[in-house]
């Protein structure tokens, strides 16, 4: 038997400091595009690729990285990550182009991809089955901490510097995690085993080229050449992964795992909770800007209400699942996602932000209930040996979820847009509710700026309600996948088969 870690709360706290600067970069260059577009004169092609970069990179290389941490340690590869992205940040600051931006933006995601399952990984070592959800609740609420925080610091940074501040940033946060990192965090590794070069190269493949194809998407649409083809690679290389996994002797990610109810389960659950998230907000932020017409720092605010919901509703997930299992904290969780959706299908352009508050807090109430017990099946499905590449499949799936959630529903929005706007509309004012409302200001015609937000607004409904019908079936999917929780254990937990280092 091993006794728990002294300073495993003290190492959470290093963790979620990590988990935060990758988490708050993620949506806060979103709010410094106009004035970085006016700094490095960039083109629309240009901002595009700013933003895309990160997340090529970062999607393709997130299993090998896991997989190089377990085998070369976990604190080395968040220490790396950390220093990668602390460096990269400070290159995006000081760039004088659009192209220099786009290499520190690619050279973050190399960073972002150690980082990331570093932090889950390191969390799933340090805590037993006990406390583990626990732990993973205040990771979750730091997630949410984060995506919601981002807008904010990012206009009070822009209020007052230029837009190199947003990098800047994470600059004293990562010396801080990298130092603390050394002195608090244990090293552990699992057993040493033969590099899946194959693997790693095929995995990389296939996830960059899936991202890139849903990248297109939004670019070129469905049925564009690139997008094709960006599908049709990711396909076949995604599937030789999968095949040479199998036959490998020792594959980095052994695809037995998926045969596991809990593992499978607990994946499809998390990626329809970040495929909801990712909807939700690319349709409020603009609902909220274009339809209320609030500043982005205000519509940064107008989020606040889903954090706090999430975060006091992560402790009843973690309470939920100790009594009725796993599988009735993700069903639940999923059941509100679906009620919020539907609050959402019920808004109209003069309920304003009190109506809206009340479908924030519902999903934020449904995301914190499933997210602990989601992470914390999904995780404790995995042998502690495979603990850094399980915890990248825990990221990879909620990355392909935000990504396949923007392109999808990003198009039935725009679709829906189009035909919710009256007849007599034509050309750019049809395409989207930014180009209807600058066409509408040209015009001075506010009859069509009037029609632009009641489109919106019932556009928006028809993807809420795809999210109700999508909540209730994962919800249905979820209870029966998903297994009950087998009995506690009364004694502490067997030392696992990782190797432990002590912290220097």
């Amino acid at each position: 038997m091993t006794a728990r870690n002294p300073r495993r709360w003290v190492i959470l706290g290093v963790l979620c400091l990590s988990l935060l600067v990758v988490v708050i970069d993620n949506t806060v260059l979103n709010v410094a595009i106009p004035s970085l577009v006016e700094d490095l004169h960039a083109s629309n092609s240009d901002v595009q690729w700013i933003l895309d970069a990160y997340m090529l990179v970062f999607a393709g290389l997130l299993l090998t990285a896991g997989a190089l941490s377990d085998r070369f340690g976990r604190r080395r590869g968040l220490v790396t990550g950390l220093v990668l992205f602390g460096g990269a940040s400070g290159l995006a600051a000081l760039a004088d182009s659009s192209g220099e931006l786009i290499a520190a933006r690619a050279l973050m995601g190399v960073g972002g991809a150690f980082l990331m399952p570093g932090t889950l990984s390191i969390l799933t070592t340090v805590f037993d089955d006990e406390e583990r959800k626990k732990a993973l609740a205040i990771w979750s609420s730091v997630l949410m901490v984060g995506a919601v925080a981002g807008p904010l610091v990012g206009g009070l940074l822009l209020r007052d510097f230029w837009w190199g501040s947003v990098f800047l940033l994470n600059i004293p946060i990562a010396v801080l995690g990298v130092v603390a990192a050394l002195l608090i965090i244990p090293e552990s590794r699992g057993p040493a085993v033969r590099p899946d070069v194959v693997g790693a190269v095929l995995s990389t493949a296939g996830m960059t080229a899936l991202v890139w194809g849903v990248i297109e998407t939004a670019r070129d649409g469905w049925s564009s050449g690139r997008t094709l083809g960006g599908f049709a690679a990711a396909i076949v290389m995604i599937t030789a992964f999968g095949l040479w996994e199998r036959r490998c002797a020792e594959p980095m990610l052994p695809m037995g795992l998926f045969r596991d109810r809990n593992f499978s389960g607990a994946s499809l659950s998390v990626v329809l909770m970040s495929f909801s998230a990712g909807g939700l907000l690319l349709a409020l932020t603009q609902y909220l800007q274009f339809v209320l017409e609030y500043s982005p720092l205000k519509a940064g605010a107008a989020f606040i209400p889903l954090m706090v919901a999430a975060m006091a509703f992560n402790g009843v997930g973690v309470v939920v699942d100790k009594r009725l299992g796993a599988r009735a904290a993700v069903a639940a969780g999923l059941l509100l996602l679906a009620a919020g959706f539907g609050v959402l299908a019920t808004l109209s352009p003069g309920d304003g932000y009190p109506k809206l508050v009340i479908a924030l807090v519902v999903m934020g109430m449904g995301s914190g209930t499933m997210g602990p017990a989601a992470y914390g099946t999904l995780l404790g499905a995995l042998p502690p040996e495979r603990a850094g590449v399980g915890s990248a499949v825990n990221d990879t799936v909620q990355q392909v979820g935000q990504a396949l959630s923007v392109a999808v529903l990003g198009s039935v929005l725009a679709a829906a847009f189009s035909g919710h706007m009256p007849d007599a509309v034509t050309g750019r004012a049809r395409e989207s509710i930014g180009d209807a409302l600058a066409v509408a200001a040209a015009k001075g015609d506010a009859g069509l700026a009037a029609a632009a937000r009641d489109a919106f607004t019932d556009s928006m409904a028809t993807i809420a309600l795809v999210g109700v019908v999508a909540g209730i079936a994962a919800a249905a999917l979820a209870f029966l996948v998903l297994r009950p929780a087998p009995p506690a254990p009364q004694d502490s937990p067997a030392e696992p088969a990782d190797q432990v280092d002590a912290a220097p």
